[in-house]
């Protein structure tokens, strides 16, 4: 396939548009022309702003994410978090003993849990930790530490420490950021050193995380993909995301 500049442009732009996210070796290949090619087309698109690069790659908006408090999140993409909440709590068996994260995905997974019987549940979230003492027959472990005022959860060694006596069925992680190379990230590394816990403390890791978090990177690393079982998210997902959860033998449900 040989094209002009514009052409190779174009294709670029709509490409990103189709899949959210475009691969320099796999643009090559299609364009027939070397990857330096590519590496400046991209380094020309991203200067008039139509997308931003990130070691070999690019995607329409900037991968790198600025943290914002729990109460300003809360208030984006509510239904796609609801549909993932719902389907969330659809995993939880009777009996079952389950730790929740931190984060605005998280806390309405709490809002629709239904015990119909025993139920503990480990939390780092103030928030989920609250929502669930209404309900009787759920017990709830709160973990302790310093106060992260912008997810309204605990982090640090108190949490940590707590975390070391304890084995869960299942984690529900939040996540900001879900980037196929990079891994599973989120903007605190403290919040990250205590999800790294929370991943060995359970026997299935399931990241709760819409599409919008899909190609962007936190500030710090949780996890590599490899370490988590399932990711549940909106249908917006692009389909490219999809196969990479695939062919790391990831379960994507989405809803």
């Amino acid at each position: 396939m040989t094209t002009s500049i514009p052409e190779r442009h174009q294709y670029i732009l709509n490409k990103l548009r189709e899949q959210g996210h475009v691969n320099v070796l796999n643009l090559s290949q299609e364009l027939n022309v070397t990857t330096v090619t590519i590496r400046k087309d991209l380094k020309y698109l991203e200067e008039r702003k139509f997308l931003f690069r990130s070691h070999g790659s690019a995607t329409p908006n900037n991968p790198y994410i600025n943290e914002r408090p729990v109460n300003e999140k809360e208030k984006i993409r509510v239904a796609q978090k609801q549909r993932i909440a719902r389907a969330a709590a659809s995993l939880i068996e009777p009996k079952d003993s389950i730790i929740i994260a931190s984060g605005t995905t998280v806390i309405e997974l709490a809002r629709h849990i239904k015990a119909h019987s025993q139920l503990t549940v480990v939390t780092a979230s103030l928030n989920a930790a609250l929502i669930l003492s209404r309900d009787p027959i759920i017990d709830i472990i709160q973990l302790g530490g310093a106060l992260r005022k912008n997810s309204s959860s605990v982090i640090g060694h108190y949490a940590i420490n707590m975390l070391g006596e304890l084995s869960c069925n299942k984690l529900f992680l939040g996540a900001d950021g879900i980037d196929p190379e990079f891994g599973i990230t989120t903007t605190n590394n403290m919040e990250a050193a205590l999800n790294k816990l929370m991943i060995k403390a359970a026997q299935r890791v399931i990241v709760l995380a819409d599409s919008t978090k899909f190609g962007r990177r936190g500030f710090s690393k949780i996890c590599d993909l490899a370490e988590i079982d399932m990711v549940i998210t909106d249908d917006e997902v692009p389909g490219s995301f999809v196969e990479k959860l695939d062919e790391a033998g990831i379960e994507c449900v989405r809803v």
